[in-house]
């Protein structure tokens, strides 16, 4: 198994489920890229350059496995901020496109190609009456994030001879995992920071949970089709804001509510900040239109009947397992 996009938060996780489970693993990072959570001597490297077709395609060649090519790969290389919105059409679209034109080339297509979008390729859900997003809804994203990952899924499907599974999750979380960990350090503080007065439905799928989905995914021989992949409950922001209070043992967390408007201009600022430092900043005004999104409930019934996805941690359990790893890693600091 080759997993593209190895070095972030998930290609840890997805490494450490290949290994538990048989594979023989190898993870495709950049030259530039943190090996921080692979560091398990049974993992093969591939250093991978995707502005250069040609170096990458030597790279692949000479990796490979004796059979010349690998039967399964996990494609979870992409950015979620970028200081230059243009930087998510290049990272999230050209890069996979690159890739998968790269192994047609090199006759090294895959049994399975599993890619990893986002339950923000679909864009807003309905917030009159909060019904689900589904397999069935029509994509109209409205960022520039979520367009650059329709852009990707249109183009796998595009490609005869792939047999790709596109995996859109909700809001991933886990140790390691740094924008909730931004929402879990506010709540340590006893602050609570929301945007909007309306009611927010939330959903969030734990990294373990989700990594376990592909490999279920993949093992099941699914195949050209696409999931959503959540906790099958959501969560008001009021729920949320308690079972971090409760893992964290705070007693008083003060909610402080945004007005959007606010929310917008901050990130505005922040935007313009990260551009003058050269460096993507969390806040930013197409990471606004996703946190003024009200309707982020899902349904994941699809992926139940095809190969048993049921999601072992609730949000509190995650949680749970979350705050350990950080209250541990603020310990030692």
């Amino acid at each position: 198994m080759l997993i593209i996009g190895a070095g972030g938060f998930i290609g840890g996780f997805i490494a450490q489920e290949s290994l538990r489970r048989g594979y023989d693993t190898y993870v495709a990072v950049r030259r530039t890229t943190s090996r921080r959570y692979l560091d398990d001597p049974r993992l093969h490297f591939v250093v991978l350059d995707y502005e250069n077709p040609q170096a990458m395609s030597e790279s692949l060649r000479e990796s490979a496995p004796e059979s010349g090519k690998w039967d399964y790969m996990i494609y979870n290389l992409g950015a979620t901020k970028c200081a230059n919105f243009a930087d998510f059409n290049k990272i999230n679209f050209i890069y996979l496109r690159t890739f998968v034109q790269v192994l047609e080339k090199d006759n090294m297509l895959p049994e399975r190609f599993l890619y990893m979008s986002s339950l923000s390729a679909l864009g807003p859900g309905d917030e009159k009456t909060y019904s689900p997003l589904t397999s069935s809804t029509v994509p109209n994203p409205n960022t520039m994030y979520g367009l650059s990952k329709i852009k990707s899924e249109t183009f796998l499907q595009t490609v005869p001879g792939l047999n790709y599974i596109v995996f859109r999750p909700t809001g991933v979380y886990g140790p390691h995992e740094q924008d909730y960990l931004m929402m879990v350090k506010s709540i340590d503080n006893h602050w609570d920071f929301g945007i909007g007065f309306r009611r927010q439905m939330l959903t969030f799928i734990y990294v373990e949970d989700l990594v376990n989905a592909m490999m279920d995914a993949i093992a099941a021989g699914v195949s050209r089709k696409t999931y959503i992949i959540s906790e099958p409950r959501a969560y008001s922001q009021a729920e949320f804001r308690r079972i971090v209070a409760r893992a964290l043992g705070k007693k008083w967390v003060i909610p402080v509510r945004l007005p959007l408007w606010i929310a917008y201009a901050a990130s505005v600022v922040a935007e313009k900040w990260g551009v003058m430092k050269m460096k993507p900043s969390t806040l930013n005004r197409d990471k606004f239109k996703i946190m003024k999104q009200r309707n982020w409930c899902a349904d994941v019934s699809d992926a139940v009947h095809d190969f048993g996805f049921a999601p072992r941690f609730s949000l509190e359990d995650g949680i749970n397992a979350t705050v350990k790893a950080y209250l541990a890693d603020k310990k030692q600091k």
